[in-house]
């Protein structure tokens, strides 16, 4: 297997001295995704608090390590210990689902984020969102917790998402190609631009490095993704995008990792 989810990766491991702070980590996979639930806050929610303007940085953290390294600036307690909203990272979706992975990994259970859109937070509309999934052994099938909503009402088992609640990148693309849903309504909450085909794609290949255990930034860009979003690319990148679909759902990891090296789709050492 060329991909051992249940091992930590680059942005997914904590530092040596970090390790005492996830020691009292409970076994449950649920349980672990809670613990992740309590340790981040929007920034939205952020805004609304006694939280200092240079803090909404914090969601431009990439490593765990770094995540929890800012969290232990704020309460040096453990990671399993509650905090009020005020002393929780400042992050995205991308930040509870990849602290969730994290923890998951360090714990020995196989676990992956997933960069895609949720059906559950705006009738109609498909919002880019982050999800984490956990191998459960006894079912031989990956389950999609959204750990950002976990104690929330959105959806009836956020431990368990159900079919089509969640679509990956990859999974969303195959769907425009067949005609199956319009992609103007794929995009990010907030915004007036970032909406259609060109989030799909973005999203497709930021799935395909997740399962890499590459787990970049929502903003992030690399490859001709920039020139997708300004509406310059062609037949021939649909077609590559078409590629990074099948690979992402055909639960095949060397797939995924011959697919990901090519130098269209690897994450660079420098990035936009």
């Amino acid at each position: 297997m060329a991909i051992d989810y249940a091992r930590p990766g680059l942005f997914t491991t904590l530092t040596a001295g970090q390790l005492p702070l996830a020691a009292a980590l409970p076994s449950d996979p649920v349980e672990i995704c809670r613990v992740a639930s309590g340790l981040v806050i929007q920034p939205h929610d952020a805004a609304a608090l006694p939280v200092p303007e240079e803090r909404m940085a914090e969601k431009n953290l990439r490593p765990v390590s770094a995540i929890v390294e800012a969290l232990t600036r704020l309460d040096p307690a453990p990671l399993t210990t509650p905090r009020p909203a005020h002393l929780r990272v400042v992050g995205t979706c991308r930040h509870f689902s990849t602290l969730s992975c994290a923890l998951l990994r360090l714990r020995g259970i196989p676990a992956r984020t997933r960069c895609g859109f949720a059906t559950y937070f705006v009738p109609g509309k498909h919002l880019d969102h982050w999800i984490t999934e956990y191998w459960r052994a006894d079912d031989r099938r990956w389950v999609r917790v959204d750990s950002e909503i976990l104690n929330g009402d959105q959806v009836a088992h956020p431990e368990d998402l159900a079919p089509g609640e969640f679509l990956t990148g990859g999974e969303s693309w195959t769907l425009h190609r067949k005609g199956a849903v319009d992609p103007d309504t794929f995009g990010v909450r907030g915004t007036t631009h970032a909406w259609g085909v060109a989030e799909i794609r973005g999203n497709a290949i930021r799935d395909l490095a997740a399962l890499c255990k590459m787990e970049m930034l929502p903003w992030d860009e690399w490859g001709r993704m920039a020139a997708s979003y300004q509406g310059e690319t062609g037949p021939d990148y649909d077609l590559l995008i078409d590629e990074v679909a099948a690979a992402c759902a055909a639960a095949d990891p060397d797939a995924v990792d011959r697919l990901y090296q090519s130098a269209e789709l690897r994450v660079p050492d420098e990035i936009r």
